[in-house]
């Protein structure tokens, strides 16, 4: 009990000071107008047209940080104050989803393998929310079992994490590349930007390490030969 204690509080702290980190570099830069003067969505419609992509929707988005590109609709999302906004953090922001509509369009591997897990990963989370709530309700479930289905449930959130890695990295590089190369930023811009980024890949680590580190928790019993 004291190792789940320390593993629940670990990685929530983990998890706290990567979306502290995230807040403020973007709270820092969003207040920090780029020199180019042009909104996210301006920026997103152009590096989508520089790179031949003409099928892909940019549309505004409530919600704080609730940036994504949804490829099943292929729509590109942006939160209000990055799509109107003309800030250092608003173009590294859009960029990136932007990256994201690029990784689609060229095929990028990770993405494609990252879009067919994502049945299995959200399977996997409902019965990582579920199974505890039923074992300690009806005692149906052997606490070796229960352990195992929630070490594989564990198993399937690392992996998607970890495929999920390389995919925001290269949204963030293609985008530092593609903002500095067609001159959306310059000089200190740049600096800003990859703050931005940089601090929202911690975000994918750090949940990447709760996963890992959940799914060695359970599974601990097993690899050591201790599940009885």
């Amino acid at each position: 009990m004291t190792l789940f204690w320390l593993l629940f509080l670990g990685t929530m702290a983990l998890s706290l000071l990567a979306a502290a980190g995230v807040k403020r570099s973007y709270r820092k830069w969003s207040e920090v107008p780029a020199a180019l003067g042009r909104t996210g969505a301006e920026v997103a419609h152009s590096i989508l047209h520089r790179e031949g992509i003409h099928d892909v929707e940019v549309v505004p988005h409530d919600g704080m940080l609730s940036d994504h590109y949804d490829p099943i609709h292929k729509r590109l999302a942006l939160s209000k104050e990055n799509y109107y906004g003309t800030s250092v953090a608003a173009l590294g922001v859009s960029a990136h989803e932007a990256g994201h509509a690029i990784q689609h369009a060229r095929s990028y591997g990770w993405l494609h393998l990252r879009m067919t897990a994502v049945g299995l990963t959200e399977f996997a989370s409902s019965w990582l929310l579920f199974l505890p709530m039923i074992g300690a309700a009806f005692a149906l479930i052997p606490w070796s079992a229960a352990a195992m289905l929630m070490g594989i449930g564990w198993g399937v959130m690392m992996l998607f994490n970890l495929i999920t890695l390389p995919v925001e990295f290269d949204a963030s590089a293609r985008a530092k590349r593609i903002l500095a190369r067609d001159g959306y930023i310059t000089g200190r811009e740049i600096d800003g930007v990859s703050s931005v980024l940089n601090a929202a890949a911690w975000t994918y680590v750090a949940a990447f390490i709760t996963s890992l580190g959940y799914m060695l928790f359970h599974l601990a019993p097993f690899l050591t030969g201790q599940e009885e």
